[in-house]
């Protein structure tokens, strides 16, 4: 055992190092304050009803009513119990506080990818740093992506499997890729993963070429076996994860469209101008570089200090006020720092002056062929990051590359890009400590890094009007703006615009000085070694010393320790209102709300109190979508609120200071017996057929459901019949009904047949969907029990596969590190 801690002995130094940093950056957790995180706000919303079933039953619902009228619950938040990622991942959470646990694990993986590619503890170390502390994954954890986060961090350890699979060490590396797979899986973020696949894909493109030029052809489709079968794994870990998920991505506004017509979502996938929304613009890659090339965060505030405030005291606005102004203006969108074309960004994509400098001398120094791909997979992840800005390609891969047009915001594929820097950095940094250069070749190499690297900064800092204008596209309507508020004085609000620019000038010539520093530090470290000033030791230690304060002082700018808030203070996030708690008084086991107060269909604040028809998912069901483009546009569609048992409307004042209620009485119920059905061609006609009925009496039905109603037994209407929902689970409703003959009843509930199954007195009966959303059944005459179960077999097969793949990971796993030790 002593031999072993002395063999690892660095290696634990520098994981209770990573330890330390995480939790002297996020200080706040120790004394029990959380960050706060508007998307991890929305995630408890969404998961409220959710989590009151989970904790009065032991588990939690597959199907959740608090949004949209019903989704699938494993979309917002399930358990997985047979999966063996699930538990991985629980003990970082239930160890360390979040999102100390992120970061720690975004460490962890690439200290484990650098230590793989042989680099020195310390080098391992400063490149873990590099890439754990990129700009980019302090934003989104600010912001509560919290998936998406966990999902970056496994990107280092499954490329650190790929590549020493590739290099010969077939079990090892394929064991570290199906857990690493399987745990990035389990993130369930599809987009972060896939983005990562098209990197392996150049990785493996590349691999392929040198082994038909070496004539290792057969070495190649070796390794490619073991990751395949790494791959397969790792999956069917997660296969009720993806099964469920692919399942349910066919009926969501990333599948197909029902309707066909001009002016509806696109036919499949996501609509081109939503999906281009956030595209890194082409200059913004000076942010890798310089954090505030564009400004920085779209809401950083000007200061007293600002040239815009000087312009408004010179206007006459008394000094006291400037402050109030310059958020006033700032919070009508007519100033921001931020000048770029994102429609509103929480900070740039900064790599590390220090890590981009390093790069671009790899570009010079590296010979391992490992530099091609970084740089084949750098410029296909940054021109794919142009969004709308480079057409011709992006359009090339949304029109024919498989998936690719499901996933929006495409700037995040910078995500893979920020592990790519870091990587060429320590290889470079390896290479030059290796011993193999001369001092002269290596010299002349750093000095032309300099050269590149200073060039750059010192135009951005002389003559930053060379290239760049700091103005956005909509500059005119800006001004215009300005003229308006200022009382038509267009002079005052061009002085304001130049003031403006004055100051993003300022803002990018301070950081591209600060950026200079950096560089000239690390140039000085590197020449150091060169001249044997230092050993590799102390350059490998400065190197990560100096990363360190490079990337910590600027995401300091954007998650620090005012984002930390006391849990009195996220526990007052979610006060009922006096309406809510006059709503909640209804003791009926199920009904709708629909809240006009807020962002009604972006907004799941409702859902903590109340089943809605809004909330905020960014993959709703395809029809519920359609639903809301269509009948809540404008004007809301009262016979939908009916349909949809919507029994009271949130509305606000005319001065939207306080809120009142609207008690429909309209309502349809849980459940009613129709007297007519109107059978259509398509979806188009049932969409039509809903925008004005009577939901009590009569059923739009598309022809197709025909063979499952027999209108000779079910035509003829019995003013007697009652049905009354007896008993509300949100995956199993329970009902009663009474009818002296077969009849058709309609259903309140989403229809959703991937999973729901409908029974009388325990034998299943089919059921069909009326009304473009809704359930509804052909039901026999009697007094009978009905019951709606949500059933998917996608969940409880998946779970199964996900039993037996987990075992033969572990066994795996063992068999792999015992002929690791056993190897020379």
């Amino acid at each position: 055992m002593s031999n072993w801690f002395k063999r690892n002995g660095v290696h634990l130094a520098i994981i209770g190092l990573f330890i330390a940093m995480c939790f002297i950056y996020f200080s706040p957790a120790l004394q029990g304050k959380k960050l706060y995180q508007g998307d991890v706000l929305q995630a408890k919303a969404m998961q409220k009803e959710i989590m009151d079933f989970k904790a009065k039953d032991g588990t939690g619902p597959l199907w959740t009513n608090s949004m949209f009228g019903g989704m699938p619950a494993y979309q917002i938040w399930t358990q997985y119990h047979m999966n063996l990622s699930s538990y991985v991942i629980q003990f970082f959470t239930d160890v360390f506080p979040n999102p100390i646990h992120i970061v720690l694990l975004l460490l962890l993986g690439a200290y484990l990818l650098f230590s793989l590619l042989k680099a020195k503890p310390w080098l391992a170390a400063a490149g873990a740093i590099a890439f754990a502390f990129s700009t980019y994954n302090f934003t989104i954890l600010e912001a509560g992506h919290l998936n998406k986060a966990l999902a970056i961090s496994f990107f280092a350890p499954i490329i650190a499997g790929v590549i020493i699979t590739f290099r010969g060490r077939y079990l090892f590396g394929a064991a570290i890729t199906a857990l690493s797979v399987a745990l990035e899986i389990r993130a369930n973020h599809i987009q972060m993963t896939y983005y990562l696949l098209l990197v392996l894909l150049v990785l493996a493109g590349i691999e392929l070429y040198h082994a038909i030029k070496s004539k290792t052809t057969g070495i190649f489709f070796k390794s490619a076996g073991y990751l395949a079968i790494a791959v397969i794994v790792g999956a069917a870990v997660n296969a009720g994860t993806l099964w469920t998920t692919y399942e349910y991505g066919q009926e969501s506004i990333r599948g197909k469209s029902n309707i066909k017509t001009e002016g509806a979502t696109p036919s499949d996938g996501l609509d081109r101008e939503y999906a281009y929304r956030w595209s890194q613009g082409v200059g913004e890659c000076l942010t890798f570089l310089v954090p505030n090339a564009y400004g920085g965060e779209s809401g950083k505030r000007l200061d007293k200090d600002s040239e815009v405030a000087k312009t408004l005291i010179n206007k006459g606005i008394p000094e006291a006020q400037v402050d109030g102004a310059l958020q006033q203006l700032q919070g009508m969108g007519l100033i921001s720092t931020y000048w770029g074309e994102k429609p509103f960004t929480s900070g740039p994509y900064y790599f590390g002056a220090i890590i981009t400098f390093l790069f671009i001398l790899g570009l010079f120094v590296v010979h391992d062929r490992l530099k091609w791909w970084i740089l084949g997979a750098t410029v296909l992840t940054m021109f794919l990051s142009f969004g709308k800005n480079l057409p011709f390609l992006s359009d090339l891969f949304f029109n024919y590359f498989p998936l690719y047009n499901k996933f929006r915001a495409v700037e995040s594929i910078l995500a893979v890009t920020e592990l790519l820097f870091p990587i060429l950095a320590v290889l470079t940094i390896k290479e030059i400590t290796s011993g193999e250069h001369d001092t002269k070749s290596l010299l002349k190499k750093l000095q032309y890094s300099i050269y590149v690297t200073g060039g750059i900064l010192f135009i951005l800092i002389a003559v930053p009007g060379l290239f760049l204008s700091f103005t956005s596209s909509n500059q005119e309507a800006v001004i215009k703006g300005l003229t308006q508020v200022t009382g038509g004085d267009q002079g005052f609000a061009n002085s304001i615009v130049n003031s403006l620019v004055e100051d993003r000038t300022s803002i990018l010539r301070t950081d591209a000085l600060r950026s200079l520093a950096f560089v000239i530090i690390a140039a000085t470290i590197m020449w150091a070694f060169i001249k044997k000033k230092i050993n590799a030791q102390l350059t490998f230690i400065l190197i990560a010393a100096v990363t360190l304060i490079d990337l910590w002082s600027v995401d300091k700018r954007y998650l620090n320790n005012s984002k930390f808030v006391d849990q009195s203070t996220l526990d007052q996030t979610f006060q009922a209102r006096q309406v809510d708690e006059l709503i909640n008084r209804d003791q009926s086991l199920n009904y709708r709300v629909l809240d006009l107060t807020i962002n009604t269909f972006s907004d799941a604040s409702a859902s903590y109190f109340h089943k809605t028809i809004g909330g905020y998912h960014a993959a709703k069901l395809k029809r519920f979508q359609e639903v809301i483009e269509r009948q809540f546009n404008g004007a809301i569609n009262e016979d939908v609120l009916d349909m949809l048992n919507t029994k009271y409307v949130i509305t606000a004042d005319e001065k939207g200071q306080s809120q009142r209620i609207q008690n429909r009485s309209t309502a349809c119920g849980n459940a009613w017996f129709i007297s007519n059905i109107l059978y259509v061609k398509n979806a188009e006609e049932e969409m039509k057929g809903i925008n004005s009925f009577d939901p009590r009496k009569e059923a739009i039905v598309d022809e197709s459901f025909k063979s499952l109603i027999d209108l000779k037994k079910a035509g003829v209407p019995d003013p007697t019949a009652t049905i009354k929902l007896v008993d509300y689970h949100p995956d199993h409703l329970k009902y009663e009904y009474s009818c002296g003959r077969d009849m058709i009843a309609v259903f309140a509930e989403i229809w959703y047949n991937k999973g729901w199954n409908a029974y009388v007195d325990g034998e299943k009966i089919p059921h069909f969907r009326a009304n473009y959303i809704l359930r509804a059944a052909q039901l026999p005459g009697g007094n009978h029990k009905l019951e709606f179960k949500f059933e998917p077999v996608s969940y409880y097969a998946g779970e199964k596969i996900s039993l037996i793949a987990s075992i033969l990971l572990v066994g795996g796993l063992g068999f792999a590190g015992y002929m690791e030790r056993k190897r020379p």
